[in-house]
């Protein structure tokens, strides 16, 4: 064995043990489609405030609402707290047990009160749901759960006072605390805080305070509906299509076989200069060590050298600093892959091509509708699967909850520029057809799709990224083309960021 294999294979299993103690990691952390239900079931509840003399409009309301929404709100938050409660008591016992991640013990415990505090302010909304359900016993009790937490957790103090604020406000004979209002408008937000100072308002008969916040609440709704909207509307029309692209393509199928679109007879492999240790060189060089080993060292360098901490930045600072680290680690990822096949230029004419002319926008935009509903019904089966755990990308929970246009700026462009380019250039660019050479196309496909959903680090979307890295393979094999892959990427990344952010303007 050479010295180059040695060097290979001992950074492959280092690759190897960081990968796995980072997919372990996100085996413990929550899951970010449960919040975005909760931000899109919050809209929902907003969504009902909104009052129209017109017939029409308040029918397409209640429509687009359900017949009991406070009810089904309830039971979406139900939902989320038997998940999050049941994720709490599993971090729980890893830390009882000692048998967690030694390496990051303090994530771990970080993890726990993150959880203890979701928990908490659960039981804090259920039991205003519940008041608006009629049911005042059951939410004596949620505010009671959140009292005697605070006494086990000081940290839970402010919410437990908003627990003692509220529990006087729905009691049988109501009590108002001094400080019932501030502690209202600090600890609850959107529609909860709205039915608590509807329900202070009303025991303090402030009728002039209860009309203005009445007119509040009908502005609020009428941006909720737009927000949802943007949210539900534009993918469930884009869902529509590709359904639509779907079934032609099935269809065509069946009747031409071998001429058919989705025939594996007609995916051509690519003509590879190189073997598998040039593979193997830039997946383990280019992108596992400068990601896993390379650039963590060189942060931590440049950490100590100018004593700044990331976990202090605000809101522009940590957008600038994930631009960064993604821009540093395409610059070390290409850097290698140039270098590893430098010495076989030039290259056949198909590699890594980027033309302007052809059908690439076709392929592109045709690709990203195919992918909403093969995606939407993977997610659906991934979430029993994980019940809410599993981790996700930690840019889109940063994103849901940014407030700062520059930084949601920055992350547009890390998210729907940076990230496709580079990604397309390494997975579909260079991977995909590379493995043509052991491998038919469609397995090539499905390898190096497996590929880029493991490189995302979170169990929970291996899954829907390798659907989607499957229907990116798909249209890269069959265009021809990088530009068309990139569209995609760049508008599924896009989707997803637009409807964070809609999502999380639409709190509050």
């Amino acid at each position: 064995m050479t010295i180059k294999r040695v060097i290979l294979v001992t950074l492959t299993v280092l690759a190897v043990f960081l990968m796995g103690q980072d997919l372990l990691n996100s085996w413990n952390q929550p899951q970010i489609q449960s919040r975005l239900e909760l931000y899109q079931t919050n809209l929902l509840l907003r969504s009902t405030e909104f009052r129209s003399s017109d017939m029409n409009t308040d029918a397409a309301r209640k429509a687009l609402l359900g017949a009991e929404p406070t009810k089904n709100a309830l039971e979406q938050y139900e939902d989320v707290q038997q998940q999050v409660q049941k994720t709490l008591k599993q971090t729980q016992s890893l830390l009882a047990s000692g048998s967690s991640n030694k390496a990051q013990p303090v994530s771990l415990e970080q993890t726990e009160r993150k959880l203890t505090r979701l928990v908490t302010e659960l039981d804090l909304k259920l039991g205003i749901l519940r008041s608006q359900q009629g049911e005042t016993t059951l939410a004596q009790k949620e505010w009671d759960k959140v009292i005697q937490q605070a006494e086990v957790d000081s940290g839970l103090n402010p919410l437990a006072v908003t627990a003692e604020v509220l529990k006087g406000l729905w009691a049988k004979s109501p009590q108002l605390l001094p400080d019932a209002e501030p502690q209202i408008q600090k600890n609850l937000d959107g529609w909860f805080r709205d039915r608590a100072l509807t329900q202070l308002y009303t025991l303090q008969q402030r009728s002039a305070d209860l009309q203005a916040l009445q007119l509040s609440e009908q502005q609020a709704a009428e941006k909720a509906l737009t927000s949802l909207a943007i949210v539900g509307g534009i993918p469930v029309l884009s869902g529509v299509i590709g359904i639509g692209i779907l079934i032609f393509a099935i269809g065509q199928w069946v009747v031409q076989r071998k001429q058919a679109l989705l025939s594996a007879e007609t995916l051509q492999p690519w003509t590879t200069p190189w073997d598998g240790e040039t593979i193997w060189q830039v997946l383990i060089l280019g992108f596992f060590m400068v990601g896993q080993i390379a650039l963590p060292i060189f942060l931590a360098v440049l950490q100590r050298a100018t004593g700044l901490n990331p976990a202090s930045f605000g809101e522009q600072g940590k957008a600038l600093f994930i631009l960064f680290n993604y821009v540093l680690l395409a610059a070390g990822g290409l850097g290698v892959l140039y270098w590893s096949v430098k010495s076989y230029l030039p290259l056949p004419e198909d590699w890594f091509r980027i033309r302007l002319k052809g059908n690439w926008f076709w392929w592109g935009l045709g690709g990203y509708f195919a992918a909403l509903p093969l995606v939407v019904v993977v997610s659906l089966v991934n979430q029993k699967i994980w019940q809410g755990r599993g981790g996700s990308n930690p840019i889109l929970p940063i994103a849901l909850e940014g407030k700062n246009s520059f930084a949601l700026a920055i992350f547009f462009v890390t998210a729907a520029i940076a990230a496709p380019i580079f990604e397309e250039i390494l997975f579909r660019g260079f991977l995909l057809p590379s493995l043509t050479r052991y491998f038919p196309v469609w397995g090539a496909i499905v390898l190096s799709s497996f590929l880029f959903a493991v490189a995302h680090l979170s169990l929970s979307e291996v899954l829907p990224l390798m659907t989607l890295g499957m229907v990116l393979g798909f249209v890269y094999s069959r265009s021809r083309n990088l530009l068309s892959s990139m569209l995609l990427h760049s508008l599924w990344n896009s989707g997803t960021l637009l409807s964070l952010i809609v999502l999380g303007s639409g709190q509050g």
